[in-house]
């Protein structure tokens, strides 16, 4: 058995020409979805920006794979250490404990990502059996600490926001490289949506695996076998309910995703 690889979805548009799954905190870009996440794509052709082929900037796109890199990579990173500290050395035995993302990157995943804006990353391999909270408890450790790493790092880069050393921007003030402001907008937004969408309760999500860990006797047994169908449910909540104008997946990491990225850029004041 493994952990779950960590899953990137970055934004879900309405729009049939915007059908790629890219969450963003805030709805697509050039729709009017609120404040204070939403770009006005609109805005940056009067402003002069061009897209590339994804229809991002290239300060857009600098900052989303260089986040995506470190997020996806510490993000497997902790499943692996924590399945260590519990017991279980086959992440240790097969190389995952390593900073080097293309121990932990998948190729495919990857180019999804990069091409259609949905990807993920190496399942890390976990022996349940071994860990010492038993296989239940332990498998939903293990799989909370991925979304968990994720949420530090929001919040640790949300950190020069807090103190008033920059302030969030949400769309590039540049043709070429990403100001410091923009960046860091970008870090703390990708990794609340990496860490808010993979706690989803739905194979193969971590999720399933931390509300399984609290599960016990007929809830547990009901709540396994509906896994079995959560692939399924997944690719029909992100891909087709969007076509008729449902997008409950899009709404939730909007309106948790506001809260948290509010909350961190001020800690908590």
């Amino acid at each position: 058995m493994s952990s779950r690889g960590g899953f990137a979805p970055w934004h879900a548009c309405h729009r049939r020409a915007c059908r790629a799954v890219q969450y963003s905190l805030a709805g697509c870009e050039g729709q009017t979805c609120g404040p204070p996440l939403s770009i006005d794509s609109e805005s940056e052709q009067r402003a002069g920006y061009n897209r590339n082929v994804l229809g991002l900037t290239l300060p857009d796109l600098l900052s989303r794979l260089i986040t995506l890199v470190l997020a996806l990579t510490i993000h497997e990173l902790a499943h692996a250490l924590v399945a260590t500290r519990l017991g279980d050395p086959t992440a240790s035995q097969m190389g995952r404990l390593s900073l080097n993302p293309l121990r932990h990157l998948d190729p495919l995943g990857s180019l999804m990502l990069v091409a259609v804006g949905f990807g993920w990353a190496k399942p890390v391999p976990v022996n349940p059996y071994n860990l010492r909270p038993g296989p239940r408890a332990g498998m939903g450790i293990v799989s909370a600490a991925g979304p968990t790493a994720n949420l530090l790092l929001a919040g640790l880069a949300a950190l020069p926001f807090a103190l008033g050393l920059v302030g969030p921007e949400f769309f590039p003030r540049t043709h070429l490289l990403p100001t410091p402001g923009f960046f860091l907008t970008q870090f703390v937004m990708i990794n609340i949506i990496l860490a808010v969408f993979n706690l989803l309760p739905l194979a193969p999500l971590d999720g399933e695996k931390v509300v399984g860990s609290f599960l016990r006797g007929s809830a547990a047994r009901a709540f396994d076998q509906l896994q079995r169908y959560g692939p399924l449910i997944l690719i029909l909540l992100v891909f087709a309910l969007p076509l008729v104008g449902l997008d409950p997946i899009s709404w939730i990491i909007r309106g948790v995703g506001q809260v948290l990225f509010t909350w961190l850029v001020s800690w908590g004041s």
